[in-house]
C-alpha cells in the first residue's frame, strides 16, 4: 500500500517558517524528537496501568539515538505505543494537531491527575526540518494485527505513506541531515545536546555511533576467533575445582543511559541527604565548591512546582555573580533563567525548577502571559524569604558565617522586590567594627545611647582606622559597608525605615566624640581660635576656599580630621556611576577640615603669635592637613610624594 498526499496546512510556506522562526536554537529539535519518544512510552505505560492492554511488567523502555556521521543521518527510536497509518495521517499530516491532547481526551476518566504526557506530535515534530532535507518515520502500533507504516517527507508539503518493514513495536524517526545540520551526526556533539535538554527525562536514553558500533563488533569477532583458535589448540585451563577457567573471557558491560530518570527534585526532602544535595549541585552546575545551603521546593496547589534552589558561595562584586536557574516542564529542559517566572534577583542563585503547569507556546521556549507566572514568582520569593528568616532565627551562628557570601544577593533582592524586603528586613544583618553581626534593630538598640538612630558606617577599615579608633574609645560602633551596592541599599532602607539615617563615619563629628563643655561657653574663644588657625592653614596650603572648623574632641590623640557630608558623598557616588558630568557643579569644596583644639599640636599652633606662618608652621600645618586627608581618602601621586619628602625633613629636624 502506498499513498501520496499533501500536509493539511493553509500555506506552503509553513515549513520554512518553522525552520527559521519557530525555535530560537537549532539544537532544540533533539528535545522535540526525544520528547515525542517519551510521550509514546508514557502513553503505553498508562494503558498498562489502566488495564487497557497488558504487557510484560519487566519490559525495559528506552529511547535510542543512533548517529551515522558517514551517511549524515540521525535515528531516534522508542519502544512506545507506536502508530498506525491512520494515526500518522492524523497526528503528523495535520500540523499542530496534538496527539497527546487527543490521547488525554480519550482516556480523561481513567488517567489520574498526576500523570503527564510530556509533549505533542505536532509542530514539535516538524522542528526536524530545521536540520534535515528529508524525514522518515517507521512505526508499528501496539494494536494487534496492525501493519507497520512508513511516512516520508522531503521538506515540502508533499508526503508519501507506505508499508514498512519495521518488526518491533514503537517508532523510529530517521533524519537525513542537511549541510547545516550534519554536525549533529557527531556522537560527542549529540551527547552534549542530549544532556542539555534531556538529562533528566523519565525514560532511559542511549546514544550509539554507527562506526563505533561496527568497530566494536569487529573487535568482538576478532577476539572470539582468537579464543576459538585457543580452544581448538587445547589451551583451555582447567581450574582446580574441575571447572573451565574463564578468567580471560571479556566482561559484557551494558551501555549506560545518558540521563537520570528520577532526579533529586522529584524526591521528598525527607528522603534526601545533605550529600545527595551537594552531589546533585556539583553534577549539574560543575561547581567544585559546596553550596552554602538550599531550598527544596515542593508545591501542589494552586500549581505544581518542584525544584531546588542553591545558595552558592557568591563573590562580593555583584557584576561578577553568575547564577543559573534551569527551568523544566515535566523533566524536559525549557531554558535557563526565564525572568517571567524567576524574579531577577533570584537569577543570582543556582538551581532547577520543574513546573508542569507552565503555559508554554508551541515552541516551548517562551512563556505566554498567564496568572500562573505571577503566582509562581510570589511563591518562590516567599519560600526564599522563609528560608532566610528560619536560618536567622534558628541557626544564627551559621547564618552570620554565611552573611559575607549571601549579603549581596539579599540586598539586591530587597532593592528589586519591595515584597521581598518586607519579608526579610528583620533578618538583614550588618557586620560591625566590633566584629559582631547585628540586625538594624539590634544595632540601633545597642548604640542609640551614643549615636541615636543615626547608623555610622565605614567603607574601608584601614583608610578610616582613626575614625574607628575615636568611636571605639567612646564605646560606639559603626557598621561595615564595603561594596558598590551598599550605597543604593542604605538609601533604600532610609526610605522605608522611619527615623533611620545612615552616615559614613567621616561625614560628621558625632556628639559622642565632642567634649562635654556647652558650646555657649566657648563661642568667643572658638571664634578667635578659628581665625588664627584659618590664617595659618590657608597660608600653608594655599587654598582660600578651604572650609575649616574648630572642635574639641574627647580624644586628644588626633590633631585633625577631614569630613565630607553624607549627601555630598552620595552625589559623588552617583557621579561615578552615571558619568563624570553628573552633579559635579554641586560637589566642589564640600570637604571640611576639623581641627581638634584638645590636641597638643593644635594647642602649640594656637600659642604662636604673629601675622603669618613661618616655614616651620607651614610645614606642620601641611603635615596635619595631609594626615587628615590620609584618614579620609588616598592622596594623589603628587600629594603622596610631597608627604613622604616632608616627613623625611621633619624626621631630620627631630634628630
Amino acid at each position: 500500500m502506498t499513498e501520496k498526499g499533501n500536509l493539511s496546512i493553509n500555506s506552503e510556506n509553513i515549513l520554512p517558517i518553522i525552520k527559521k522562526w519557530l525555535y530560537s536554537d537549532t539544537d532544540i529539535f533533539v528535545r522535540e524528537m526525544v520528547s515525542n519518544g517519551c510521550d509514546a512510552i508514557t502513553k503505553l505505560q498508562r494503558l498498562n496501568l489502566m488495564g487497557e492492554e497488558i504487557f510484560g511488567e519487566t519490559e525495559k523502555y528506552f529511547i535510542k539515538v543512533v548517529c551515522d556521521k558517514k551517511r549524515k543521518t540521525l535515528k531516534f527510536t522508542d519502544n512506545g505505543i507506536g502508530m498506525t497509518a491512520e494515526e500518522i495521517k492524523q497526528y503528523i499530516n495535520q500540523i499542530a494537531f496534538s496527539g497527546a491532547n487527543d490521547f488525554i481526551e480519550k482516556y480523561r476518566d481513567k488517567i489520574d491527575a498526576g500523570s503527564e504526557i510530556i509533549g505533542h506530535f505536532g509542530l514539535g515534530f516538524y522542528s526536524a526540518f530545521m536540520v534535515s532535507d528529508k524525514v522518515q518515520i517507521d512505526s508499528l502500533s501496539y494494536k494487534p494485527g496492525e501493519a507497520a507504516a512508513r511516512w516520508v517527507c522531503e521538506g515540502g508539503i508533499d508526503y508519501e505513506l507506505s508499508d514498512s518493514g519495521k518488526a518491533d513495536r514503537g517508532t523510529e524517526i530517521t533524519l537525513y541531515l542537511n549541510d547545516e545540520g550534519k554536525d549533529f551526526a557527531d556522537e560527542f556533539k549529540m551527547r552534549s545536546v542530549l544532556k542539555k535538554y534531556c538529562g533528566f527525562m523519565p525514560v532511559e536514553i542511549f546514544v550509539e555511533d554507527v562506526e563505533e558500533k561496527k568497530k566494536e563488533e569487529r573487535e568482538k569477532k576478532k577476539e572470539e576467533k582468537k579464543r576459538q583458535k585457543d580452544r581448538d589448540k587445547g589451551k583451555d585451563i582447567v581450574a582446580t575445582d574441575g571447572e573451565v577457567d574463564t578468567e580471560d573471557e571479556p566482561e559484557s558491560t551494558a551501555p549506560a543511559p545518558i540521563n537520570e530518570t528520577n532526579p533529586l527534585w522529584l524526591k521528598k526532602p525527607a528522603d534526601c541527604t545533605d550529600e545527595d544535595y551537594k552531589s546533585f549541585y556539583h553534577k549539574v552546575f560543575t561547581d567544585f565548591n559546596d553550596p552554602l545551603f538550599w531550598i527544596h521546593l515542593n508545591m501542589d496547589y494552586p500549581f505544581r512546582l518542584k525544584g531546588i534552589l542553591y545558595f552558592p558561595k557568591l563573590k562580593h562584586e555583584l557584576e561578577s555573580i553568575e547564577g543559573q536557574v534551569k527551568l523544566y516542564n515535566n523533566q524536559v529542559f525549557i531554558a535557563d533563567n526565564i525572568k517571567e517566572v524567576i524574579p531577577e534577583f533570584l537569577l543570582l542563585l543556582k538551581g532547577v525548577m520543574d513546573c508542569p503547569d507552565l503555559p508554554l507556546n508551541v515552541s516551548r521556549s517562551f512563556l505566554q502571559n498567564d496568572g500562573y507566572v505571577a503566582k509562581m514568582s510570589k511563591y518562590i520569593i516567599k519560600k526564599v524569604a522563609d528560608k532566610l528568616n528560619s536560618l536567622f532565627k534558628d541557626d544564627r551562628e551559621n547564618y552570620d558565617k554565611f552573611w559575607e557570601d549571601i549579603n549581596q544577593f539579599i540586598k539586591y533582592g530587597c532593592i528589586r522586590e519591595k515584597d521581598f524586603y518586607d519579608k526579610v528586613k528583620g533578618s538583614v544583618v550588618y557586620k560591625t567594627t566590633g566584629g559582631e553581626y547585628l540586625s538594624l534593630s539590634e544595632f540601633i538598640g545597642k548604640n542609640e545611647p551614643k549615636t541615636g538612630k543615626k547608623v555610622f558606617y565605614v567603607t574601608n577599615e584601614q583608610q578610616q582606622a582613626q575614625y574607628i579608633k575615636l568611636f571605639r574609645e567612646q564605646g560606639a560602633e559603626a557598621v561595615i559597608l564595603t561594596t558598590r551596592l551598599d550605597n543604593p541599599f542604605v538609601s533604600y532602607v532610609e526610605t522605608y525605615e522611619s527615623g533611620v539615617e545612615f552616615a559614613r563615619i567621616d561625614s560628621d563629628i558625632s556628639g559622642t566624640l565632642k567634649d562635654d563643655a556647652p558650646d555657649g561657653d566657648k563661642n568667643e574663644d572658638t571664634a578667635k581660635e578659628t581665625e588664627t588657625l584659618e590664617k595659618f592653614f590657608r597660608d600653608s596650603i594655599g587654598d582660600e576656599k578651604l572650609k575649616i572648623k574648630v572642635e574639641g574632641l574627647k580624644s586628644g590623640s588626633v590633631p585633625a580630621v577631614m569630613l565630607l557630608s553624607e549627601q555630598s558623598r552620595r552625589m559623588q557616588e552617583m557621579s561615578r556611576m552615571f558619568g563624570d558630568g553628573f552633579g559635579m557643579g554641586m560637589l566642589e569644596n564640600e570637604e571640611t577640615l576639623v581641627l581638634n583644639r584638645n590636641n597638643a599640636l593644635i594647642k602649640s599652633l594656637l600659642a604662636k603669635n604673629g601675622d603669618g606662618a613661618d616655614e616651620d608652621t607651614k610645614t606642620v600645618c601641611r603635615q596635619i592637613y595631609d594626615l587628615a586627608i590620609l584618614g579620609h581618602k588616598p592622596l594623589d601621586a603628587d600629594g603622596m610624594n610631597d608627604f613622604i619628602e616632608r616627613s623625611a625633613r621633619i624626621l631630620e629636624k627631630y634628630l
